[in-house]
């Protein structure tokens, strides 16, 4: 157990003088490329709450963009980790292998979506885990194109960057980049023309037109869509589009992979978005939640897809590096046994609750949304005026955080404030939290 207390505390403005210090820094060392959302600089974490250098003690509603979902320094994930690194810290699992990475996949191959057999392989980072499902997809199908949608993120690779949407500051001045990348609408409820009632079937028949006319579907390699889109404002796709996709998928013998680098690991109350509408993908991708905090990303898929790649066509390096492995197989028995996924619902109840709250309260909150523990808000001018109010949204993510609240902002217009809470905080901390989030918008608004 953390020995941190589970209050917030602040004791100096926020970021205080050594975080401004150690900014100071940054600044001299560090790329510029390299954006910083919040200079409060952490030593330790533990619970819901980040001890910064200045000893004040920060709420935290982000968990690292939902990568400590089991809780920073979780007791499991650190007893296995610590015997790891006392027995051995690489080989390259191409080199010489171990038991941990073969453990890592059985989990991953039960885990996921589907009782058909399984494969998976082990990478570092979520973009590394989307191109390489790319990869599989174009080698089993022996077709090239590939369909992603608006608002999607998938990674700053340059396979990954041309199947993300937006430019800035993902894409500007990187290209040119990969090629046989083609996009398709978003089933996006709150702004889909026709009205949210219409979303689900209007989204669908405009993506099978286009796909046919400007693509042809004997041409398409692979369908990339997440369950519940992340860095473009957390969008949730309305019932029977995901099944939609997949059947479609199914029909023209085309890969449907489900990102779920962001939705993974009872992050949305299940174990994969996924499991909300019973999708199974032929290929999933993993990260983030994965490991505890270490880096560690996979590839899980259908057996005859997986295994259709040339021996040594996949791999690297470091991925499934053992000390992740071993943080792995701590975090998923930390999310086995303390039934994480029943502890996201409990979380995305509240959240429901207070989110919904406060888009009754202000008209500046155009929509809550979301599932489990992966919620947000969607700023707005206010009203009618469904136009995006990014200024606002920076405004009240920058009051919580001077606050001691640790909040992200996303979306593809930079008006929603995403809550990715790490599951072991206690309901008092994340009410708290959502208080202080409450303030900034009576004050701001």
């Amino acid at each position: 157990m953390t020995n941190i207390t589970q209050q917030r505390k602040i004791v100096t403005e926020v970021p205080g003088p050594r975080s401004r210090e150690l900014h100071a820094r940054t600044t001299r060392a560090v790329s510029a490329g390299v954006g910083i959302g919040f200079a409060a600089y952490i030593e330790r974490a533990g619970g819901g709450l980040l001890t910064d250098v200045d000893g004040n003690e920060l709420i935290d509603l982000g968990a690292g963009i939902a990568v400590t979902t089991v809780g920073n320094a979780a007791p499991r994930v650190v007893q296995r980790v610590q015997q790891q690194v006392a027995d051995f810290t690489h080989t390259c699992f191409m080199v010489n292998p171990y038991e941990e990475y073969v453990d890592v996949c059985e989990a991953l191959n039960e885990l996921t979506p589907g009782d058909h057999e399984k494969r998976s392989a082990l990478f570092n980072s979520g973009a590394e885990a989307v191109e390489n499902a790319v990869k599989v997809a174009r080698s089993y199908t022996g077709r090239d194109a590939v369909i992603a949608f608006d608002h999607a993120y998938h990674g700053r690779t340059n396979l990954t960057m041309a199947l993300t949407a937006k430019s800035q500051p993902y894409k500007q001045g990187f290209g040119p980049f990969a090629g046989e990348i083609y996009r398709a609408p978003m089933a996006y409820p709150y702004r889909w023309a026709g009205g949210p009632e219409a979303c689900a079937e209007e989204a669908f028949s405009t993506f099978v037109a286009q796909v046919h006319t400007q693509v042809g579907e004997q041409n398409v390699a692979a369908v990339v869509l997440e369950p519940i889109q992340g860095e473009g404002g957390f969008i949730v796709p309305p019932p029977g589009f995901l099944g939609a996709l997949a059947e479609w998928c199914t029909r023209n013998g085309i890969v449907f992979v489900a990102d779920e680098v962001q939705t993974g690991f009872c992050r949305t109350g299940d174990w994969f978005a996924c499991d909300h509408e019973d999708i199974v993908p032929d290929i999933i991708t993993t990260a983030k939640g994965i490991a505890g905090g270490l880096p560690l990303s996979a590839v899980t898929g259908r057996a005859e897809i997986m295994d259709g790649v040339q021996s040594g066509g996949l791999g690297g390096t470091y991925g499934g590096n053992p000390i992740a492995c071993a943080a792995a197989l701590g975090a998923i028995e930390t999310m086995r046994e303390d039934d994480l996924v029943g502890r996201a619902r409990e979380i995305g109840d509240i959240l429901s609750l207070r989110l919904g709250e406060l888009a009754e309260r202000f008209p500046v909150v155009g929509e809550a949304r979301g599932r489990g523990a992966m919620q947000a808000i969607e700023l707005i001018a206010g009203g009618d005026d469904h136009s995006p109010n990014a200024a606002l949204t920076k405004a009240v993510s920058a009051y919580a955080q001077t606050e001691g609240v640790v909040t992200l902002t996303c979306g593809t217009y930079g008006n929603v404030i995403r809550f990715l809470p790490p599951l072991d905080i206690t309901d008092d901390l994340l009410h708290e939290g959502l208080d202080v989030v409450a303030a900034g918008l009576e004050k701001l608004a």
